[in-house]
């Protein structure tokens, strides 16, 4: 049997390439949506709640992006169960790499001049320079790119800590408290690690095209993404149980049931 036959047929490598896969791919979309400001309360429906927090107020406004990362911290918790930290670790620098190489080729991607007929060829759908609908797009300021990747970084080595220092005490039992228990932990450091980086050190370094955030709205929209990915890691606590149990019945493992 061929090397490559014997990794294709061996179903633990398999399982690691497709939630490696999913992984990634959910990382980097999540990255490139994250550009566009979503409203909660307009988007259900219902009035806005204009929140009053640290002496801030606003209504429910969030990056797309949080919609995809609690999938991606699921997708963790998964592959700390079956393939343990170096697992965990490597595939989290591998994406970094992978987020950072797409940023460099959609920069490169700007700087290509545009064909005239594409550069007009969207005022029929209300665009008048497809150029710069691009570059407004993608184009992310680079304090929000190393932000995010320093906040997805630091959130990845917090949830792989966590969750083993956790299964450490309490063996194969509460699934639920390792799983949920190690994303809210790391969703925390997420939260304000990212906003941190991109609306208050990079512009008090570098200076940018805004002030730097005062502490009162960083901790303001902070808490509020942080509610919002926290309800969401909690919501999906009963998906740890279902990928669970699919992977044990996949790999053939016979155990007891985790509680």
């Amino acid at each position: 049997m061929r090397f490559t036959d014997s990794v294709v047929r061996h179903r633990p490598s398999r399982l690691f390439v497709f939630l490696a896969g999913f992984f990634v791919a959910n990382a980097l979309v999540a990255e490139l949506i994250g550009v566009k400001i979503f409203a909660l309360e307009d988007t259900l429906g219902l009035e806005p709640w204009n929140f009053n927090l640290f002496g801030e107020t606003g209504a429910l406004q969030f990056s797309a992006g949080v919609l995809l990362w609690p999938v991606v911290f699921v997708v963790t918790d998964l592959l700390n169960e079956y393939y343990g930290e170096r697992g965990v670790r490597l595939l989290s620098y591998f994406t970094v790499v992978l987020i950072g190489y797409a940023f460099l080729v959609i920069f490169f991607a700007i700087q290509l001049e545009p064909a005239t007929w594409w550069r007009a060829g969207a005022q029929v759908q209300g665009v008048p320079d497809n150029q710069a609908a691009f570059r407004v797009t993608f184009g992310q300021g680079l304090f929000i790119i190393v932000g995010s990747l320093a906040a997805f970084l630091i959130a990845q080595l917090t949830d792989v800590f966590v969750f083993h220092r956790i299964r450490a005490r309490t063996g194969d039992r509460w699934l639920w408290l390792r799983a949920t228990g190690s994303t809210v932990v790391s969703q925390l450091v997420d939260s304000f690690v990212v906003l941190y980086v991109a609306f208050r050190l990079g512009p008090e370094l570098f200076g940018g095209v805004t002030e730097p955030w005062p502490w009162s709205r960083l901790l303001a929209v902070g808490t509020v993404q942080y509610v919002f990915k926290f309800l969401m890691a909690v919501g999906l606590t009963p998906v740890i149980y279902l990928g669970h149990a699919l992977i044990d019945r996949y790999l053939g493992i016979k155990r007891p049931g985790v509680t």
